[in-house]
């Protein structure tokens, strides 16, 4: 059965409609990247997979392992396994970094029914973690991005993933602003994260990403609609000759 299924998706934003009956379906195990222009709808699809106030889906379903995930709020949704990593992580002065991570990590155990973790097991998971992602631990003692570059705050969200190891990841533009250095930190943190229990929706604009997170398969999203899939090469296809060719084919 497929993990993901979104089936003739359409939502609202501010009264303007965005996603027009999109459909994608991402086996177990496999990783998806989606391209589009700006404006195609990409941000409006990670949003309202994860539930953000706001995006209206006014038709359709998102199926996670059969469960419509339309029907239940942001934090039922995390605790069954999306997790989103944002083009822009937000950041949070006065909340230390370990707090919110032993705090969010606790919730989502709770909601499952699942015992809290004791002190010494948080900290061994996070020191484990954070060594792989070459994340120092004075920097989880500042405030939740407070302060951190670009490079460290999408760390700091790839860090969040590897300790909640969610059943669905959705990056959307995690490759925003990161320099090459900070690019291949973070797509290797995302690539030992792969696992034939864990599916990925990678959403990007460019094709530089997906030579370091490499996709089982590569969709287009124009206007609303995917309008073509392919594999792998079709993102180079894309870096080549850009997106003109599919802003007629969404019409």
């Amino acid at each position: 059965m497929a993990m993901l299924e979104i089936k003739n998706l359409h939502v609202k934003v501010d009264g303007k409609q965005i996603l027009n009956g999109l459909n994608l379906t991402v086996g177990k195990g496999e990783v998806h990247a989606i391209m589009g222009p700006n404006g195609s709808g990409k941000s409006t699809l990670a949003y309202v997979m994860a539930g953000k106030a706001g995006y209206e889906a006014t038709d359709g379903a998102i199926l996670l392992d059969g469960e419509n995930v339309l029907e239940m709020q942001p934090d039922e949704r995390a605790a069954k396994g999306v997790f989103l990593a944002f083009q822009y992580p937000m950041e949070i002065p006065g909340v230390a970094t370990m707090t919110f991570l032993r705090t969010a990590l606790n919730a989502q155990r709770k909601q499952r029914g699942e015992a809290e973790l004791s002190t010494p097991d948080f900290l061994k998971l996070v020191r484990d973690a954070a060594g792989k992602l070459e994340i120092n631990m004075d920097m989880l003692r500042r405030g939740v991005n407070v302060g951190f570059s670009g490079g460290e705050k999408k760390r700091n969200e790839i860090l969040q993933m590897a300790l909640l190891q969610p059943r669905l990841c959705v990056l959307d533009e995690t490759d925003s602003g990161l320099d090459i250095d900070a690019l291949k930190i973070v797509s290797d943190g995302v690539n030992r994260l792969r696992s034939p229990d864990r599916s990925m929706v990678v959403i990007t604009h460019y094709q530089r990403l997906l030579d370091h997170i490499v996709p089982d398969v590569v969709h287009v999203l124009s206007k609303g609609r995917i309008v073509k899939t392919g594999g792998k090469e079709l993102a180079h296809e894309l870096e080549a000759s850009g997106y003109a060719q599919f802003q007629d084919d969404a019409a």
